[in-house]
């Protein structure tokens, strides 16, 4: 079930800032760290699984896996990107059901229509208003604990502008969303602008290399945001770091110090092998 931690957070005001987690090691790695919340990054977890882009390939079924794996794993709350709830009203009452059962804290729900893709490239689509408002209303019926989170994400600011995307959060928000999510906004001035139109919490999308400028959690929570992710943070950084070990043993034949790594001994206590072996010590069989 929901961690109610994530619920008090938000409405104490105590910003959240989520590093995106796509697989079990990173959300290994983030649970130790001391944050308040973990993302799972749909674009993240399909390309790690699949090796795909984030263009409404994955299944729900697909994603509700590796959600699952991580939320039972993680210790620290997590919020979870849904797409656009895979399907129609139905689909979406089914995917609140199995996030809330899976141990999920949060879901991001999006207006685009299907196939979706990443919020941060070109040629989005949002479904009428009217289509969303409803679907944001059966996501808040069909949770079982008010501490499981709906997050309501518009993608209307690139394709209709930032009026429409504010028209959309205002709605979201009545319909029932406790974290309203205008996603790509162009410029301080827009997050600015959001945060002051907007009377629901505010969650805001850092993404590097994105259409949105990236700014330290402190000024989001100076602008009135409740909470900030980082989705792409992890996979960036694992994929430079495993080119640079690749490329080190292809030139060199071995690896060298260019390319620092995990220790063998801490990426072991990680995974947990501390666990087995004292297992082993406790219950080995003696002859």
């Amino acid at each position: 079930m929901a961690n109610p931690v994530l619920r008090q957070m938000i409405e104490a005001r105590d910003f959240v800032a989520a590093p995106g987690v796509y697989d079990l090691i990173s959300a290994l790695i983030a649970d130790r760290m001391g944050f308040k919340a973990l993302y799972v990054t749909g674009y993240g977890t399909v390309a790690s699984c699949f090796g795909l882009p984030d263009a409404g390939l994955a299944t729900y079924t697909q994603m509700i896996e590796q959600i699952g794996r991580i939320a039972e794993l993680a210790k620290t709350p997590v919020i979870a990107d849904a797409d656009t709830g895979y399907g129609g009203l139905l689909n979406v009452r089914h995917t609140v059901r199995g996030y809330e059962k899976a141990g999920v804290s949060a879901i991001q729900i999006e207006d685009q229509e299907f196939p979706k893709k990443c919020g941060h490239t070109p040629n989005r689509r949002v479904v009428p208003l009217a289509d969303m408002v409803r679907k944001v209303r059966v996501a808040s019926d069909s949770r079982s604990s008010a501490d499981f989170l709906i997050i309501a994400r518009t993608d209307a600011r690139t394709s209709l502008g930032l009026d429409e995307a504010l028209r959309r959060g205002e709605a979201y928000g009545e319909a029932g969303a406790d974290i309203v999510f205008i996603e790509s906004p162009e410029s301080e001035e827009e997050l600015a602008m959001i945060a002051s139109r907007i009377g629901k919490p505010l969650i805001a999308n850092m993404v590097n290399g994105g259409r949105t400028p990236m700014l330290p959690a402190q000024r989001l929570a100076e602008l009135g945001y409740a909470a900030a992710i980082f989705p792409v943070i992890g996979f960036l950084a694992a994929a430079h770091a495993l080119r640079q070990a690749y490329a080190d043993l292809k030139e060199n034949g071995e690896t060298t110090a260019r390319a620092p790594m995990y220790s063998f001994a801490e990426f072991n206590e990680l995974i947990g092998f501390k666990d087995v072996w004292e297992f082993e010590r406790r219950y080995a069989e003696t002859e």
